[in-house]
């Protein structure tokens, strides 16, 4: 796939546009080697190529071109301030008990593939069934985006409707593939809703804002045993209706 110039881009691009063959399997390869990475590098991500992906992601969809997202982009100093604040609000029992969090009374076969992946994960860390310390520990490191030096974070204002977090989901997926087809590994993470309130302080966001999801971004260490992780799907079959 050639190099995205977003300077190049325009509305006549847009409509006239053909993929060749290796487009298409560009893009076929990132969405089948896409995988959700736990370890990560320290290795710092270009500025250059972080703006590149944001800038061709920021091409997704949106209900009426809305564009209803913000990303918050955290490294460095920031992300660390951030982590340590989190995580000691995490290792307290009675702040985080303090906090809801809604949980779904998840029915086969969902409750099925859910308890499949976690325990597929910690077999791979050597976590075993009742192991709280070792549990703690490893929820833990979403807190710090699983070592990666990039931490996104996407907000919607409260006013938004449910199609934005759709949107947000397509723009999340197109950063997700822009960069692993340049090398990188990402990680979409839920667990950072659980701390919107310190978020929204830390980075001095508006009291409307929502925090959506989060995301590590960084380029994988291939020596980490979570990174084996593999995750089935099922066939198409079993996952699409077809009607005539």
């Amino acid at each position: 796939m050639s190099a995205y110039n977003p300077a190049s881009f325009t509305q006549a691009t847009a409509q006239t546009s053909i993929a060749t063959t290796a487009d298409v399997q560009a893009v076929y390869g990132a969405m089948r080697t896409r995988r959700s990475i736990r370890g990560f590098l320290n290795t710092p991500v270009p500025q250059a190529l972080l703006d590149e992906i944001l800038e061709v992601a920021l091409r997704a969809p949106s209900g009426t071109n809305t564009q209803p997202w913000q990303v918050h982009v955290l490294t460095g100093r920031s992300k660390d301030t951030l982590t340590a604040r989190l995580q000691a609000v995490f290792d307290d029992p009675e702040r985080m008990g303090q906090r809801e969090y809604k949980s779904v009374d998840w029915p086969q076969p969902y409750l099925g593939r859910r308890r499949k992946v976690g325990w597929d994960l910690y077999g791979l860390l050597d976590i075993g069934r009742g192991d709280s310390a070792r549990m703690h520990s490893q929820h833990r490191r979403n807190l710090d985006f699983f070592g990666a030096p990039v931490g996104l974070l996407f907000t919607l204002k409260e006013f938004m409707s449910a199609s934005s977090y759709l949107d947000v989901g397509m723009l999340m997926q197109n950063i997700m593939l822009a960069a692993a087809a340049n090398g990188l590994d990402t990680c979409p993470q839920g667990m950072f809703i659980q701390f919107a309130d310190e978020i929204v302080d830390q980075l001095g966001l508006a009291t409307d804002d929502l925090v959506v999801c989060g995301m590590a971004l960084g380029y994988r260490d291939h020596n980490a045993p979570e990174n084996q992780l593999v995750t089935e799907r099922e066939p198409l079959g079993e996952m699409v209706r077809r009607y005539d």
